[in-house]
């Protein structure tokens, strides 16, 4: 059965070098990065690759964002270095790159919205990759909020990447997390936060095709379904100094239906009970294959458990071929 991976990370050459040049001390996610040969060295992913049968990846960049080690000039610079790798790959290896992810550094906005129309139609991208901030700034500021315009336009989805440093502290009283929860806990309610954003900002109104695709499952959407259901069809009565309730009566639809519009992905690190719950959310029509490799603690062990788990899910042949591929196929408009 063919399986798609929409949400795994490469840094082609190009791009590689010039941010090791920019920025060769880069902390966090920035330490991570380079010290995993397959997000960089082509035959080392491919011998991952070769491991599985009938399997291909959607290019995307990783962590960390772009905006966070460079300036608005060499930022452009970058997305130009990595969207163009992108499609030569694209163009060098189709069985095993059918498509990228557009790059774009949002802090030069307009000089964003101009590298997302090249990549898109020049180039060919399915779609653009953004962070769930803008060193610090939520992605539904009105300076941001073209992208969303741009996409819907164009049809294509925008893969949606959790960010957060350990600069965000885990109590007011600190300067700093700890025990990496910044990663762990930080990135889901980072994915859940921009989801909740997206929904209030009524963007899902404005823009009816908007199409986003989550990180790891929508973060903790799923498992909060009852909060984001009940909870928030009662917006605006825990609040004392903001009418919440007048928002409620702008939307469409109820909270909860908003956020079954988005699309999730299986990359859960081998997470069974996790995919079941996320699959019930969002439905088989809205959940993506993806194993986030190569950030696994030993290569392909991700993707074979990600398979694993999907392999055993209780669902008919067509439902697995919908998660594995076909729902991918449709989004992204490939052969």
């Amino acid at each position: 059965m063919r399986k798609l991976d929409v949400f795994n990370h490469f840094f082609p050459e190009p791009f590689f070098e010039k941010m090791i040049e920019l920025a060769p001390t880069h902390k966090d996610m920035g330490k991570r990065i380079r010290n995993i040969a397959a997000l960089h060295d082509l035959d080392a992913r491919f011998r991952v690759m070769d491991r599985f049968d009938d399997y291909q990846q959607i290019l995307s960049m990783p962590s960390p964002p772009i905006e966070t080690f460079a300036g608005p000039n060499e930022a452009a610079d970058l997305t130009r270095r990595g969207n163009d790798g992108f499609a030569d790959l694209v163009r060098r290896y189709p069985d095993r790159f059918p498509g990228f992810v557009a790059s774009i550094a949002l802090n030069d906005p307009d000089a964003a919205f101009t590298e997302a129309r090249r990549a898109i139609s020049e180039l060919g991208a399915c779609g653009v990759q953004v962070f769930t901030n803008v060193n610090g700034a939520p992605l539904t500021s009105p300076e941001f909020l073209p992208l969303f315009e741009l996409l819907a336009e164009y049809d294509r989805p925008i893969w949606l990447h959790p960010a957060r440093g350990a600069n965000f502290a885990d109590y007011r009283t600190e300067t700093s997390s700890q025990f990496e929860i910044w990663w762990t806990l930080g990135w889901p309610y980072e994915t859940s936060v921009t989801m909740a954003r997206i929904v209030f900002a009524g963007l899902f109104d404005r823009h009816p095709g908007l199409k986003i695709i989550t990180h790891h499952m929508g973060g903790m959407i799923p498992y909060f379904e009852g909060r984001v259901g009940h909870g928030w069809d009662q917006l605006g009565t825990r609040t004392s100094d903001v009418d919440y309730t007048a928002v409620l009566k702008t939307l469409q639809r109820r909270p909860i239906d908003y956020f079954r519009l988005f699309y999730a992905d299986t990359a859960l690190f081998g997470a069974e009970a996790a995919t079941v719950c996320g699959l019930s959310f969002f439905k088989a029509d809205h959940v993506l294959f993806s194993s986030d490799t190569p950030f696994e603690p030993e290569p392909g062990v991700y993707i074979r458990e990600t398979i694993d788990i999907i392999d055993r899910l209780e669902v008919s042949d067509e439902v697995r071929a919908q998660i594995y591929a076909r729902n991918a196929l449709a989004l992204l408009k490939l052969n």
